[in-house]
């Protein structure tokens, strides 16, 4: 398996990050990034800099729109002002390429059938990847996307998750492909909030001191905008899934996206008529096995 790892760079995608370097570097074909938690600048800054803190700078890294398909973009405020807050990036270099879409077509096409896209962060990149190229459809042999929410609150509006809501044309786009997709969205999500002292097992590890930091300001971000105190990982639980997919159950279902909705963009609406056809086009994470998540994230990170 060969993995494209396509990310808006915030707190939770660097937990992400990090554990699917320690897990499989050599698995990883680059990252991409995208506009979303914060602008494309700082999405590229913040990609390098955890590049730096795992020791895998060698990765490339590829940047995309600096906007969504349509809407103008809406950055999030939990992670603060950088995307990353928490974090000493003064001497971070990055380069915007503009590439990502072409160089999702491109290694779809050169690892036909063995490459998997995790998307962090809204679905911009590889919507403009399959509009591009539509023949990478049958390439790809899976998107594992953290995104949407089925049966709870949105955290973006009433019912939207934030990485659909900032682009619901992209996330239509990749939702109506024919490319096998699992969905992580915010249900299983939700059960699992990290306190800041779950990270202390790393004491004594040379991450420990950038982890605490940067968990700290993303609880006290968390704790600010929706009122718990935790860390919610939702993208790090994303790249789990290619971890451990045994710690995952997951339900076929028909889900299609609100692109215009005045008071419902970005809703992922399942369709839950009892003798309706149903036409399934992804795989919905329902439950997620917290403990062995929560064992292994420190494992991983501890080897890196």
């Amino acid at each position: 398996m060969t993995i494209i790892i396509d990310t808006d760079a915030g707190h939770d995608d660097a937990l992400a990050m990090l554990m699917m370097m320690a897990n499989a570097p050599q698995d990883i074909l680059c990252f991409t990034g995208v506009a979303g938690n914060a602008a494309i600048e700082n999405v590229a800054r913040n990609i390098r800099a955890v590049q730096k803190m795992a020791g895998y700078e060698n990765i490339p890294m590829h940047t995309g729109a600096p906007s969504p398909l349509k809407y103008d973009l809406v950055t999030a405020n939990c992670h603060g002002e950088s995307g990353l807050d928490g974090l000493n990036m003064s001497d971070i270099q990055f380069e915007l390429d503009g590439l990502a879409p072409e160089k999702i077509v491109e290694l779809a096409h050169k690892y036909s059938g063995e490459s998997v896209i995790l998307t962090l962060g809204p679905l911009s990149n590889v919507a403009q990847a399959l509009q591009l190229d539509p023949t990478i459809e049958s390439k790809i042999k899976q998107i594992v996307m953290m995104g949407g929410a089925i049966d709870v609150a949105g955290n973006q509006n009433r019912v939207a998750e934030f990485n659909i809501f900032v682009d619901p044309h992209a996330a239509d786009i990749v939702f109506q492909s024919s490319i096998p997709k699992v969905l992580v969205p915010l249900d299983p999500c939700n059960d699992l909030l990290i306190p800041l002292d779950g990270f202390d097992d790393l004491k004594g590890h040379r991450l420990y001191d950038n982890i605490h930091s940067l968990m700290q300001h993303f609880i006290s971000g968390i704790e600010d905008e929706i009122g718990v105190k935790g860390a919610l990982v939702y993208d790090a639980l994303a790249a789990y899934y290619l971890i451990s997919p045994e710690a995952y159950i997951l339900e076929p279902m028909d889900v299609v996206v609100e692109t215009e909705g005045i008071h419902t963009r970005g809703m992922t609406i399942a369709e839950k008529r009892g003798k309706a056809k149903r036409n399934n086009n992804m795989h919905v994470v329902t439950s997620i096995d917290s403990d062995m998540f929560t064992k292994d994230m420190i494992g991983l990170l501890s080897k890196l």
